[in-house]
């Protein structure tokens, strides 16, 4: 799934190279006042740029000094909605939900929820849409198998580190 590198790096180059990592932020995405306020709070860099799937993915900048030549993108990326109206409402347009499914059938996707207790309101069915708790959780899960991801619930707060640590952590275990 991910590349195969034949060149181990030292723990200082492994550092040199993360510490470079940039966040992609789609330009498509709205309401994210405050993922961006987390990483300039940090110096977290990061880059507007169209994806062709998710809201967010990263990139390892070139580094000519470790024999990097061009720019390494993560093939993975996160979909955030904002809250679980959201996410109900995404469900139930399957067809172009389905269809960005289909494009990172390939790749490591998160699908991040910004509501801690999310799962809990979807059993309860607390949430705006008509939907019944059963049809969405079932719908949530059916995709999830079929399409091969995970959908994680966390409180707006932690959205932003959740994203940083996300691809941090991708990219350090590729290239070890």
């Amino acid at each position: 799934m991910f590349p195969a590198f034949k060149y181990s790096f030292t723990d200082k180059e492994l550092k040199e190279l993360l510490s470079s990592l940039v966040i992609l932020v789609d330009t498509r995405e709205q309401q994210n006042g405050h993922i961006l306020k987390y990483f300039d709070s940090r110096k977290i860099p990061y880059k507007q740029k169209k994806l062709d799937y998710g809201d967010y993915s990263a990139y390892l900048p070139r580094n000519e000094g470790l024999g990097i030549q061009r720019d390494i993108y993560l093939c993975a990326a996160i979909e955030r909605k904002n809250s679980i109206d959201e996410l109900a409402q995404t469900i139930k347009e399957r067809v172009r939900f389905e269809n960005e499914l289909i494009r990172t059938q390939h790749s490591p996707f998160v699908l991040m929820v910004e509501d801690s207790e999310g799962y809990e309101k979807i059993i309860k069915g607390d949430y705006k849409s008509q939907y019944s708790a059963k049809a969405l959780l079932g719908s949530l899960k059916s995709f999830e198998t079929r399409y091969g991801f995970q959908t994680v619930f966390i409180s707006p707060q932690t959205a932003g580190n959740y994203l940083f640590y996300h691809f941090y952590y991708m990219f350090r275990n590729i290239l070890r």
